[in-house]
């Protein structure tokens, strides 16, 4: 088979499309993630995991390298060191270890998996969806651009963000003590 087609016509396309979404791209994972699915949800923004979760770049194992955008952001994540052994040895990273290497938002109880998913897809439906966007947009960026650029780009998004319905909504409803009702404006 061509593996590069297979990655040219279905993986990168779809971490693109994750990666372009303004929205956050909340991921959870129940089982074992490995190879492409753990890359896979390592593309997610905030990536929840159980505690029975694992993870595994399995590539090594086959003679293959890391693909679904592993290359890219395994190093960003976790640095150059624990990229390459994670790529070159295979071995099975508990949740809780992706946790605290930084691969992951959180690891959280079997049992309480559901529930923290659910309360992520409340908090992020009532959420300014315009600043998190831009927010999303801005830590990508940071990844490439300097520190001038970066700074004129959190300029240029405020600016704007200044101006939104949402700001003034935010800012009413802190001074009036109330949970603010976002509109996305």
């Amino acid at each position: 088979p061509d593996l590069g087609e297979t990655v040219d016509k279905f993986y990168g396309p779809l971490v693109r499309r994750l990666n372009a979404l303004p929205m956050p791209v909340v991921v959870g994972v129940n089982g074992v993630a490995a190879g492409a699915g753990a890359n896979l949800a390592f593309a997610g923004d905030i990536v929840i995991a159980k505690a029975s979760a694992s993870f595994i770049q399995s590539f090594c194992r086959l003679g293959l390298i890391p693909d679904t955008g592993g290359t890219f952001v395994l190093p960003r994540l976790v640095g150059r060191a624990r990229a390459m052994g994670l790529a070159m040895l295979g071995d099975k990273l508990s949740a809780k270890q992706a946790e605290e290497w930084g691969l992951i938002w959180q690891c959280v109880a079997d049992e309480e998996f559901d529930a923290t998913l659910d309360r992520l897809a409340t908090h992020f439906a009532a959420a300014p969806t315009k600043g998190l966007a831009f927010t999303k947009r801005a830590l990508q960026a940071s990844l490439s651009n300097d520190l001038s650029t970066q700074l004129d780009l959190e300029r240029d998004m405020m600016r704007e963000l200044g101006q939104s319905a949402d700001y003034a909504e935010g800012v009413a409803a802190f001074l009036g003590k109330r949970e603010p009702q976002f509109k996305g404006q």
